[in-house]
């Protein structure tokens, strides 16, 4: 993430949004704290920069055009007790695996993108939980309120929007530090595996792949080629822009052009619960310059899809606008080639995306929250088979994922049951790929992009 541009530190954020309805936002119950927390982050530096959103808006148009491979991947849900070395190098060596793999196996330039620094905050289904006959507000992510069941912790504190502040800056700057300090150097495929290879299935196969990597590498340097993108990486941030009031108090003006950019992230998206055209959400992205991703789940209609472009994409420009569809394996086939027809019969280009995960989800008998690896590879199965058949462009998958061995998601080469869901479930909303579920969906998209 070169920084190679800088933003004012004045914060213009439009107000007109402001006079909108707003889904999923904390009802805090201190507004002039709230206030005083904002009037703060405004004046914070800003997390990335403008001329980086640029590029990386550069790099989308490339997957919109058919040109690149999207990979964008990490928590559900960042916690701050989880902002340390090791467990964001974890992260972050398994989205160098997958898109290792995906580079060498596909022959396709692959545009990565964490779901990271900046990830706290989830939408949720009810506003309250009930558990052995009390109530209480539900957990909406460490940005707003604490996981721990009581009345305290449960209350939406605005502090904790400083401290989502601190965290980014903290997790930015270590994936800085990783990916342009020799961390991410091509020649170090084998060291990301070293501790992986011996007891995974998969990870003996990225050890397969990985030596014909370096054989590569060798036979172009003994011919004189050493190009400095094999010794770093880009590496960009993205999150959902849920809370308004963090995002706006983020937002600024860019001092080469006069436009105004979220500095809180490279590319942000709009979740399918907040994507009303005439919602707080949609408006706000409209006024920024970033990249913008929007979530489209099975019952969106092509004439919704065309009314978010108009209102977010209006130059048809590629690279400004990402679809990322999540519909579930067993509607993706039927519900998604209308979608993609209509934009593209108007003319439109923007990306699209798979989200294998959010449409799977269902509860163990255990009670707790999971997908099949089955699920998830089947519904990237049918976009790609949509794609195929339409004659455009599958533009990548968007995976909630670890790098650490968790048991949340049943299934995969090393197979995890619904028995085993208990043993290392630490997820803080919705459950995640493991880094071996991780390489295999890999491989696998590999095989279905080169085909």
């Amino acid at each position: 993430m070169t920084v190679n541009a800088d933003t004012s530190t004045s914060s213009s954020a439009p107000a007109s949004w402001r006079d909108l309805p707003a889904a999923q936002q904390p009802d805090y119950p201190d507004a002039e704290a709230l206030r005083a927390v904002t009037a703060d982050l405004q004046g914070y530096p800003p997390l990335v920069f403008a001329g980086e959103c640029d590029q990386l808006r550069e790099r989308m148009a490339s997957v919109a055009r058919g040109e690149a491979f999207l990979l964008q991947g990490g928590d559900c849900a960042e916690a701050f007790d989880q902002v340390g070395a090791d467990q964001i190098r974890a992260k972050l060596k398994t989205l160098l695996q997958m898109s290792a793999v995906l580079t060498y196996a596909a022959a396709v330039p692959v545009v990565k993108v964490g779901r990271i620094a900046g990830q706290y905050s989830k939408p949720r289904s009810k506003p309250t939980e009930t558990r052995d006959g009390v109530t209480l507000p539900t957990y909406r992510g460490d940005s707003v309120n604490g996981a721990e069941f009581t009345e305290e912790a449960r209350v939406p504190d605005p502090e904790r929007l400083r401290r989502m502040y601190h965290a980014s800056a903290s997790t930015l700057n270590l994936v800085r530090g990783f990916t342009t300090g020799g961390y991410a150097d091509l020649r170090q495929v084998h060291a990301w595996n070293q501790d992986f290879v011996r007891n995974s299935a998969s990870g003996q196969r990225y050890e397969a792949l990985a030596r014909e990597i370096d054989n590569a590498l060798n036979f172009m340097k003994a011919c004189g080629a050493d190009p400095a993108e094999f010794h770093s990486v880009e590496f960009y941030a993205s999150h959902e822009a849920l809370l308004l009031d963090y995002e706006a108090a983020l937002t600024r003006v860019d001092s080469r052009s006069g436009k105004l950019y979220d500095v809180s992230g490279h590319m942000v998206w709009i979740g399918e619960r907040t994507r009303q055209l005439d919602g707080a959400h949609i408006a706000y992205a409209a006024t920024i310059r970033n990249p913008i991703g929007v979530k489209l789940g099975p019952t969106t209609t092509a004439d919704e899809a065309l009314a978010l472009i108009d209102r977010l994409d209006p130059e048809r420009e590629p690279g400004r606008l990402t679809f990322i569809t999540r519909m579930g394996a067993d509607r993706i086939r039927d519900a998604l080639p209308a979608l993609i027809e209509g934009v593209t019969a108007a003319g439109a280009q923007p990306a699209w995306v798979c989200d294998p995960m959010h449409g799977n989800t269902f509860e163990a008998a255990s009670g707790h929250k999971t997908r099949r690896f089955d699920d998830v590879l089947d519904e990237v199965k049918g976009f790609f088979e949509v794609h195929k058949a339409l004659g455009t462009h599958p533009g990548g998958i968007h995976v909630e994922l670890t790098g650490d061995d968790v048991t949340e998601c049943v299934g995969g080469g090393d197979e995890i049951f619904v028995d085993d869901l208990h043993q290392r479930y630490e997820t803080a909303c919705d459950p995640r790929l493991n880094r071996s579920q991780s390489l295999d969906l890999a491989f696998l998209v590999a095989e279905m992009y080169r085909a």
